[in-house]
């Protein structure tokens, strides 16, 4: 009688653990699914996302590309804001390196000017007058 109950016991165990393997394995595959879908979805639209930079909790700034023109946005829980458009010089990524998902460094190549320099330079970009 003990070694029935015990065989049950087991035999159930053992069924919780087969289903539970199968709702696992579903999820897995359904995932992947949906993530194809949605990259195929993506594909052959003009707006890419070029790099991505967590500032804050749900702040961030991007750089997206539409068409032939790079922009850099500050994205936050209910904005979106630009502050600057970028040519493919200052970016620092040849088109090839964007298809394949390069991701643009901040000191690539020979630094030319220094930070003052550079955050002079921006500062008259948004207030439209060179310090």
């Amino acid at each position: 009688m003990l070694l029935a109950a015990s065989w049950d016991s087991l035999i159930q165990l053992l069924g919780v653990l087969l289903i539970f393997v199968f709702v696992l394995l579903i999820t897995y595959l359904v995932t992947r699914w949906i993530g194809g879908f949605q990259k195929m979805q993506m594909t052959g639209r003009s707006l890419q996302v070029i790099d991505t930079v967590q500032i804050a909790a749900g702040k961030y700034i991007q750089i997206l590309k539409i068409g032939d023109v790079y922009l850099v946005v500050a994205v936050g829980k209910d904005t979106v804001t630009m502050l600057a458009k970028l040519t493919e010089d200052e970016i620092g990524l040849t088109e090839e390196q964007i298809r394949g998902g390069a991701r643009p460094t901040v000191f690539s190549g020979d630094v030319k000017e220094s930070f003052q320099e550079t955050l002079n330079r921006m500062r008259g970009r948004f207030s439209g007058k060179q310090d």
